[in-house]
């Protein structure tokens, strides 16, 4: 069988235009997305009542809190009232004592969602909300109530539970044999 003879072409370079190098080093602006307003103020449009719209926590409970000026003057928990809501006397207490703190009890109406938690972390949220929807409508009012603490997330919560462990800090029953 001959061999073929392999032609050889001439190498040519190819020509490339030189882009600029991005500098990475450079630190760059990261844009994080806004968190949502904590409170707001919302006129609604069916009976002109406007209202004070603010969030309450407490351990893992969540209480969104309106306060209305006009209207019935009574607080509804998740559309119940709170005394049917919170049975327990000191709960209702809880609920009630930003309006006790500032003299205002029975003036104005109260709507609350809360979810999360027990009865005990949804009434201490429920107070957070009120008292913020309160400092909302007179800001005179948060000196009163941040003296009080109703203003301060209390920041406790639940330890979470570790491996090798029964609960968070319970260790399993030790036995010499």
């Amino acid at each position: 069988m001959p061999k073929k003879e392999i032609e050889k072409k001439p190498k040519t370079k190819k020509v490339t235009k030189k882009t600029p190098v991005k500098d990475t080093s450079k630190k760059t602006k990261t844009t994080t997305a806004k968190k949502e307003p904590i409170s707001k103020t919302v006129s609604l449009k069916k009976e002109d009542s406007k209202y004070f719209e603010t969030i309450g926590r407490r351990k893992t409970s969540r209480a969104r809190v309106r306060l209305f000026t006009q209207g019935k003057k009574e607080i509804l928990v998740n559309n119940k009232p709170f005394d049917v809501y919170f049975p327990v006397i000191s709960l209702q207490k809880t609920v009630e004592s930003p309006f006790k703190e500032i003299s205002s009890l029975g003036k104005y109406g109260v709507s609350i969602k809360v979810s999360g938690g027990g009865l005990s972390g949804q009434a201490g949220a429920c107070r957070q909300g009120i008292s913020r929807a309160l400092v909302l409508l007179n800001s005179y009012f948060r000196k009163k109530l941040k003296k009080a603490g109703f203003l301060t997330r209390d920041p406790r919560m639940r330890e979470r539970k570790k491996f090798g462990l029964k609960r968070a800090r319970r260790a399993p029953q030790w036995s010499k044999r």
